[in-house]
């Protein structure tokens, strides 16, 4: 029985073809596949990265609400304290050149407070407009001024 050659060449060339078919399509695939994964790769570095740009801007929030805070406080306080002087004020403008001064200066020092601490919210809400830390030297200032005020008054009583 003779073997048919022709067929046995054919098969053999069709199962080539078979093969090179099958291998090149699955190059395209695993490099469609690598794709793939660096494009997800990309997506979670961006959803990461936008997450923590969402965190820092709530942080920041967060400082600016307390700050803000702060100052409101600052504001209430130099305001109420030199509200409470006027108290004082009718027993103290009988007196000599020397109390009214005192009372003025420090009077002066309280309304000085009370811009600190209204120009410090205003420079807070600036900062956070442009997305940066506020500062807090109004607040300090305004605590100086207040106190310093405070203890003026304070003088002007006891030198009736």
């Amino acid at each position: 029985m003779a073997l048919p050659w022709l067929a046995i060449i054919d098969a053999a060339i069709g199962a080539a073809a078979l093969v090179r078919r099958k291998t090149q399509g699955a190059a395209p695939f695993r490099q469609l596949a690598a794709q793939r994964l660096e494009l997800e790769r990309e997506q979670m570095e961006a959803e990461r990265q936008r997450a923590e740009r969402a965190l820092m801007l709530e942080l920041l929030r967060q400082s600016g609400d307390r700050e803000i805070g702060r100052l409101r406080l600052l504001s209430g306080i130099a305001l109420t304290s030199w509200l409470g002087t006027l108290i004082v004020a009718a027993r103290l403008m009988g007196g000599r050149v020397g109390v009214r001064v005192t009372l003025g200066v420090g009077w002066l020092l309280l309304l000085s407070a009370l811009a600190a601490a209204l120009s410090g919210q205003s420079a807070v809400a600036r900062a956070l407009d442009r997305e940066m830390p506020p500062t807090d030297g109004a607040a300090i200032a305004a605590q100086w001024l207040i106190l310093s005020g405070l203890a003026i008054v304070a003088l002007a009583v006891l030198i009736v």
